[in-house]
């Protein structure tokens, strides 16, 4: 058995705060370590490839060799920040009750899925007619499913009287130019009460 007790186990005990002055990190440090991997590579491939009977140029090979570790250099600078980690919220007491639109969430999705090709749709009426209203027919199309086992393409006719003849025409016939938000909040409002 071990002779280690419990409160060993439990115990904490602060890592002391580093003192004198940090060391600064050369400039060379990732320069000679770029040119170490750049000949390690360099001989690997000139001897793979006389082991093969292949004969290549040695400046040509380290200027591909160079290359490939510049690209790769100048990719891992310019990749985009790793997202940040999952997981629950963490509660810091009672909130304000404004909502953080800088956060990423699933409410500011959703809203940016429409917000965005409603946006674009009003200048251009072609653009609400292929993108918009193509989602409020399958919307249309689903809460009838839900709730009364029907859609547009399996019994129009069924379909036509649960819409209603405005929402109906609206989803048959494309308008000819984009829909104020205020007809777009009525139709939504008809849509709710499917």
């Amino acid at each position: 058995m071990s002779s280690t007790s419990i409160d060993d186990l439990l115990a904490f005990e602060e890592e002391a705060a580093p003192t004198g002055p940090q060391a600064r990190p050369s400039r060379w440090g990732p320069v000679l370590r770029s040119l170490a991997w750049a000949a390690a590579l360099v001989a690997v491939l000139l001897v793979g490839l006389r082991a093969v009977g292949l004969q290549v140029s040695l400046p040509v090979l380290i200027a591909g060799v160079l290359a490939v570790l510049a690209v790769r250099r100048v990719t891992a600078l310019l990749a985009p920040p790793p997202p940040p980690p999952g997981g629950g919220r963490v509660g810091t007491g009672e909130e304000d009750g404004s909502y953080n639109w800088g956060a990423r969430d699933a409410l500011r999705s959703a809203i940016n899925r429409w917000e965005w090709p409603l946006d674009w749709s009003s200048s251009r009426p072609e653009r609400f007619t292929g993108t918009v209203l193509p989602r409020l027919g399958e919307l249309a199309d689903e809460r009838m499913r839900l709730k009364h086992g029907v859609t547009r393409e399996s019994d129009p006719a069924r379909a036509r009287v649960l819409l209603g003849e405005r929402l109906w025409t609206f989803l048959e016939t494309p308008p000819r130019r984009t829909p104020s938000p205020r007809d777009l909040a009525v139709i939504v409002a008809e849509l709710e009460q499917i």
